[in-house]
């Protein structure tokens, strides 16, 4: 998977200040610091993932979502922003002091090649600068479930999150654990527990029909979000760790993160990709997939 890491959670409390985002206080975030203790788990978490293959992109520092957030925000306050997250992974031992953890075992100015904005807001204004950056994709939009395409005016790879069917509703939900509960209990926790059970099942249904419908037509990419968070009893975990092992054997279906993915996208012919592109949601190339390339 592809995990995007806010620079603030390798910040102690302590060293608030050390941070300051555009157009706010130093110190100011809209989420919370973690404890030491939760960083330094933090910390050896992120390392640990990257040993096992997993990428490490960046979902900035301090989820500013209102007004003089990251909507808001000039491609020049983007690049601060960025500054700072890169600065947060690279320096934590200079600002705990640390000393028993290991280093990180990545160079995040090699490894850093995409992002998630806050709320999936502000990215006309952040593409610029991470164009600028060599930055190779971005996944802060909404996207149908067809092929994705360049951004216009770079080279970056748009890998918007999947709309996909939501069973038991008449409309299509974002591909993200945030968006199953807002359409279920609201934006905050739900108290019915009662209500749990059906709620996992809608999301687990959302996840395996979104793969179905690409399986069995334009196969395109499912691109899927998920935070770690407990909401509504810890539902949205259960059902994303269900879905991945039912994914996980599935036929002609891989698990990848985002890097391994623009890899792949960039080695295909560009005449190839274009019929792809063209595919709709479900739809399946006229003749086939079995012909599909030949020639």
């Amino acid at each position: 998977m592809t995990i995007f890491l806010s620079g603030i959670y390798l910040l102690r409390e302590a060293d608030a200040k050390r941070y300051h985002a555009p157009r706010h206080d130093p110190g100011d975030t809209d989420i919370p610091f973690l404890s030491d203790g939760s960083v330094k788990r933090t910390i050896e978490g992120v390392g640990a993932a990257w040993l096992e293959g997993h990428e490490i992109g960046t979902h900035y520092n301090g989820h500013f979502c209102g007004p003089g957030g990251v909507g808001d925000w000039t491609s020049k306050e983007w690049r601060d922003e960025i500054d700072q997250a890169v600065w947060m992974v690279k320096h934590w031992r200079t600002t705990t002091g640390w000393t028993s953890i290991p280093s990180l075992p990545f160079d995040y100015d090699k490894e850093l090649i995409g992002s998630r904005t806050p709320c999936l807001l502000g990215s006309d204004a952040l593409l610029p600068t991470a164009q600028k950056l060599g930055w190779r994709y971005d996944s802060s939009t909404s996207a149908r479930q067809v092929w994705p395409t360049r951004f216009e005016g770079t080279t970056m790879w748009n890998l918007g999150l999947s709309q996909i069917p939501f069973p038991g509703h008449k409309f299509e939900v974002l591909a993200m654990d945030y968006n199953y509960m807002a359409n279920q209990s609201g934006p905050q926790p739900g108290k019915d527990a009662s209500k749990y059970s059906g709620w996992k099942t809608e999301a687990l249904g959302a996840l395996l029909a979104g793969h179905e419908r690409a399986h069995t037509g334009n196969r395109a990419p499912l691109v899927i979000g998920n935070h770690f968070e407990q909401w509504n009893g810890g539902i949205y975990m259960d059902a994303i760790e269900e879905a991945m092992r039912t994914l996980a054997k599935a036929p002609d279906t891989y698990l990848v993160s985002f890097r391994q993915l623009v890899d792949w996208l960039d080695r295909q012919d560009p005449i190839l990709l274009g019929q792809l592109t063209h595919l709709d949601v479900g739809q399946v190339p006229e003749g086939g997939w079995a012909g599909f390339g030949a020639e």
